[in-house]
């Protein structure tokens, strides 16, 4: 069972690659679910550890139903992460109707050959999450990352073990949210060969001297990493 771990940050990635994490997907803000990373950021991951890094490509927080100007921003950023190395791209646009928008998908599917590319949690919002999923596999989009259409992966299951049957081998169906060390078991039970989590905890931060205030830092947790692969290898 391959272990992905969703890093907000540089040390999120080290933390992950030294905890024996099988793959990354690297992201900024994950309060407001994730969005395209810096391009230091980006660098700097790939140039200093080994396991594979699939880069969130999402222009903004909020919807998935993007102008013509925001497509072009994330077809610039797929092919970035072409040149830098990156071993897969993350990513999901949906139309106004509640549906895939799969000419678009089609568009940026062709445009990271040769990446993996996973479509994202903007598939929890379709109207129809059957007939997206064989429009997906139809087009040859590899892996959906989803909850089942839940806020998190054990309120979704159903859907999800649904999903995974209507797939037939043919598209990795990877659940993500609310995936820990207490209900990681469920997941390897039902036969699913990939999970997502980000393994987060928020880190102390000194007080200002003033009243000014930040939001949590958060950072993925080794021990965490380290009880997630403890619990797979024993389930």
């Amino acid at each position: 069972m391959l272990l992905e771990i969703c890093t907000n940050s540089y040390q999120s990635a080290i933390n992950a690659q030294n905890a024996g994490a099988n793959r990354i997907e690297l992201c900024s803000e994950l309060s407001l679910g994730g969005i395209t990373p810096s391009y230091g950021l980006i660098k700097q991951v790939i140039e200093n550890i080994s396991i594979p890094v699939f880069v969130l490509i999402r222009p903004r927080s909020g919807n998935f139903i993007y102008t013509n100007e925001e497509f072009e921003i994330i077809k610039k950023d797929v092919e970035f992460c072409k040149k830098a190395g990156c071993a897969g791209v993350v990513t999901g646009i949906l139309s106004e109707n509640g549906t895939i928008d799969i000419e678009r998908t089609k568009v940026l599917l062709e445009l990271a050959r040769p990446l993996d590319f996973t479509f994202h949690r903007a598939f929890d919002c379709v109207k129809n999450p059957e007939d997206s999923l064989i429009k997906l596999k139809d087009i040859g989009v590899k892996r959906i990352l989803s909850s089942g259409l839940k806020p998190t992966v054990v309120q979704g299951i159903k859907q999800l073990i649904k999903m995974k049957e209507l797939g037939k081998n043919q598209i990795t169906i990877m659940p993500g949210s609310g995936i820990n060390p207490s209900n990681i078991s469920l997941l390897k039970k039902h036969g699913f060969t990939e999970i997502h989590t980000s393994a987060s905890k928020v880190i102390e931060q000194k007080p200002f001297f003033t009243e000014f205030e930040t939001t949590p830092q958060t950072v993925s947790d080794y021990d965490t990493i380290k009880s997630l692969l403890k619990q797979l290898n024993n389930a």
